[in-house]
């Protein structure tokens, strides 16, 4: 087979080394399995602009409940009809760019082909992981200048998007902790402004032995229908709520007694069975996802409990928990260097994220963390 002429690339073949890039980088993004275009999705995937009086903006729209109580009888419902409040939230967008470059034609002593398929496949994870990380910095409410361990990025430009300035912190009712002790959730209705959880005043307060359980995720899943925040809803018609966990908040889940045999008795006999796979576990509505993205103290030495608890904030997501604009496909861009001697490849990728917060009558009339609820524990 004949080496492709780096040079004579032409802008088919780049749309085509791009979008077989971009697929690459969807398959290995863990937050696109949770991806859908409606209201009912854990993350609200939008792919085109909307025209506004702004101009055109990515934007998602969130519709509150009705609030009113009819009419009855033969009352006159002309003129009386409720009106539906929408609000609509914009989740800026911007550029995020990255590229490989080789020394050389004696340093490299491969094809050009090898080396674009290298740069893809290398790319295509840096850009998924990016991706991954962004999304669960945004649903935790931490700054982009700091690592899903907690600990502070360095040379990092994440932190420059436009939408990064749009991260906010959980909600007054919307955070919460485990108490081992008293087997209790607790609420935290103290307004939190700091976008780094080891400053929230719910890790603060988490202990030793604070560990996830079952018990925890069954009065945390009462504590969202209460407040009703809505779930998404399978293609069975069972409402679903997503929670995302450590590896290490996971082990822990996993030594409980209680979900051991929730597990055991629920799920299907011999090697399949999810307590021994490791795959996502569905138990009583609650699809329960390890990831290692999830926000922990593990990479700094701010600690939870005045400083000597490792941490962990698990997410428990309904329906709309977060936007994410996905705006066109990527760029692919080469180039020559040193007279044709060394060769760069470049991509692209606009995008943004939002988790939006919203009015709602059910929680006092206040604005809270739409579809989303952290909690947290001892890991």
């Amino acid at each position: 087979m004949a080496n492709t002429n780096f040079g004579l690339l032409t802008n088919e073949q780049k749309t085509i080394w791009s979008m077989d890039f971009w697929k690459q980088a969807r398959n290995y993004s863990f937050i696109n399995k949770f991806l859908g275009t409606d209201t009912n999705s854990l993350v609200q995937h939008i792919t085109e602009l909307k025209k506004t009086e702004k101009g055109a903006r990515a934007v998602i729209t969130l519709v509150a409940d009705m609030e009113g109580d009819g009419v009855v009888g033969d009352r006159t419902l002309k003129g009386n009809e409720e009106i539906l409040k929408s609000y609509d939230q914009v989740i800026r967008i911007d550029q995020l760019r990255n590229a490989n470059h080789n020394e050389g034609r004696m340093a490299e002593q491969k094809s050009i082909v090898t080396f674009r398929e290298q740069s893809r496949d290398k790319l295509a994870y840096w850009l998924a992981d990016r991706i991954d990380q962004m999304a669960f910095l945004t649903l935790s409410g931490v700054a982009y200048s700091y690592t899903n361990k907690g600990a502070a990025r360095v040379g990092s430009d994440l932190n420059n998007l436009e939408f990064a300035a749009d991260v906010t912190a959980p909600s007054s009712l919307r955070k919460a902790r485990w108490d081992e002790g008293t087997k209790t959730l607790i609420v935290n209705t103290v307004a939190n402004s700091a976008l780094v959880a080891t400053t929230d005043l719910v890790a603060g307060a988490v202990g030793t032995g604070d560990y996830p359980c079952w018990e925890m995720f069954v009065q945390a899943k009462a504590y969202m229908k209460d407040n009703y925040i809505r779930g998404t809803v399978s293609k069975e018609g069972e409402e679903l709520y997503h929670c995302f966990l450590t590896p290490q908040a996971m082990a822990r889940l996993k030594l409980d007694p209680t979900y051991r045999d929730n597990l055991r008795y629920a799920q299907q006999r011999g090697t399949g069975n999810e307590l021994f796979t490791g795959t996502s576990v569905k138990v009583d509505g609650l699809m329960l996802h390890e990831f290692r993205h999830v926000y922990n103290t593990a990479g700094t030495a701010s600690k939870w409990g005045g400083g000597s608890i490792d941490g962990c904030q698990i997410l428990m997501g309904g329906a709309q928990a977060m936007g994410m604009a996905d705006i066109g496909n990527p760029e692919w861009d080469e180039m020559q260097d040193d007279y044709g001697n060394s060769f760069g490849i470049a991509v692209s990728k606009i995008l943004g994220f939002k988790k939006p917060q919203f009015y709602t009558q059910y929680s006092g009339g206040t604005v809270q963390d739409h579809g989303l609820l952290s909690i947290y524990v001892a890991q």
